[in-house]
């Protein structure tokens, strides 16, 4: 029995657009998405991590017909899109699709990527118990998703749940908040502590885009929630996107917007994990045919005001004290990944799985534990 698209519930997800085979999902609202016209912002945006269907059903078995958007870069390995099903709380299954579209970049040209279509695919997930259940199925957090068609057994009856009593956190991150190198939806950091701490989770880890825009800040500012963290300055130094002169304002402003909304609500700023080549030398970061990271000497008429992650911590820890906040707390990025970490940093700058899955636990202690953050 196929569903109507327009009837389901999406959680962690802010835009659905209608296309004229299905759906499309985004993380953050079509007005937020037009102010930046990066179309990597685009597409990570699209990339539903944090976010899942969910469900009340009977149905021993729910599918999801797909078409998926992958990329890659100087043909490195391309992870298949993985989805997980949880069932009344319980982790149940995986499934993993490699079809579909693949935007593949190259050196040659990093910002026109070239597009590989293929077909698209059906997710099926079978065997489910009888009865009235609560499930989630948590899209894809390494490929963007057109969704076609949501199909139950035939007969079974489908209904929304009922509005979450769990308190809600808001997360802002770049790629290492977004996971793309996870090897499941529910492996993703913010995911794993969301999980264990059982809260509601809206996720902007938005791979390569944690660069202060005020759109991503109003957004933001405009959800209901009860607990907040951002962690800023890796895509800063990997862009080379701003000077201490313009770093340290935006940041200010960010949070002087979510404050707008969200005048007490528990804030925890979050410094950059350790990324060796990039601790006392500024970026940008560039990468080797083999996907680790390596950074490039500049004249020394072009270093002032230069931003490093070490000099990124310390002016993270200035605007802390600055702000006189009572109800805003910092985080050494080191406290969720650091030096003892680096053998789980592959590429020199993001966790592989298993980092991956340890920064949720640390994260998980030191905000939802007792004495937390967000305790």
């Amino acid at each position: 029995m196929e569903l109507d698209l327009d009837e389901l519930t999406f959680d962690g997800v802010l835009d659905r657009r209608r296309t004229p085979k299905g759906l499309r999902l985004s993380r953050l609202p079509a007005w937020a998405q037009a102010q930046i016209i990066d179309p990597g912002f685009t597409w990570a945006a699209g990339v539903a991590s944090g976010g899942r269907l969910v469900m009340v059903t009977d149905s021993t078995s729910i599918s999801l017909d797909v078409q998926q958007l992958r990329l890659t870069v100087e043909g490195r390995f391309l992870a298949a899109a993985a989805y997980d099903i949880v069932v009344d709380g319980s982790l149940t299954g995986v499934r993993f699709s490699d079809t579909g579209h693949i935007a593949r970049y190259t050196a040659e040209d990093p910002t026109r990527p070239e597009l590989v279509r293929g077909g698209p695919d059906t997710i099926v997930f079978d065997g489910l118990a009888s009865g009235f259940k609560h499930v989630e199925v948590w899209l894809p957090h390494n490929a963007s998703l057109e969704i076609r068609a949501v199909r139950v057994d035939d007969g079974a009856t489908v209904r929304a749940p009922e509005a979450s009593t769990k308190r809600r956190w808001i997360h802002y991150g770049s790629s290492i908040s977004h996971c793309v190198e996870a090897e499941r939806p529910t492996g993703v950091w913010p995911v794993v502590a969301a999980r264990m701490a059982d809260v509601d989770l809206m996720s902007f880890g938005i791979a390569g885009q944690a660069q202060l825009d005020q759109a991503v800040a109003r957004t933001i500012r405009d959800l209901p929630c009860d607990a907040i963290s951002m962690k800023v300055g890796i895509n800063v130094v990997n862009g080379d996107t701003m000077r201490e002169r313009t770093f340290v304002p935006a940041v200010h402003g960010f949070i002087d917007t979510i404050r707008d909304g969200h005048p007490t609500t528990p804030l925890l700023l979050i410094s950059p994990i350790i990324c060796p080549v990039a601790e006392d030398h500024p970026g940008p970061t560039l990468s080797h045919a083999d996907g680790t990271v390596y950074v490039i000497d500049r004249p020394v008429e072009l270093s002032t005001g230069v931003l490093s992650l070490s000099r990124i911590r310390e002016l993270l820890t200035l605007v802390a004290s600055q702000r006189r906040d009572a109800n805003l707390l910092l985080m050494h990025g080191y406290d969720l990944f650091g030096p003892d970490d680096v053998g789980d940093l592959p590429d020199g700058l993001h966790p592989n799985a298993a980092g991956y899955q340890r920064m949720g636990e640390r994260f998980f202690a030191a905000a939802f534990g007792a004495g937390g953050a967000f305790a």
